[in-house]
């Protein structure tokens, strides 16, 4: 996993989905932040979809 700096991310979701996550997330020791990254990257990985290095975004956006 890349050791890049992080970017935020700020969402409304139902409670009752907040808790699903949160029970989720403690039953693989996890936050919560660190769970719905890996649930993404699933995501991502079983639907072929790349997901670009930190670099590449830079690189992209003309970012040096």
């Amino acid at each position: 996993m890349s050791t890049s700096k992080t970017a935020t991310l700020t969402f409304r979701i139902d409670p009752g989905l907040k808790e699903a996550l949160r029970m989720a997330a403690d039953q693989e020791h996890r936050s919560i932040a660190n769970m719905i990254e890996v649930l993404i990257r699933n995501y991502c990985e079983q639907r072929g979809i790349a997901i670009p290095l930190s670099e590449e975004i830079k690189n992209n956006h003309g970012v040096r």
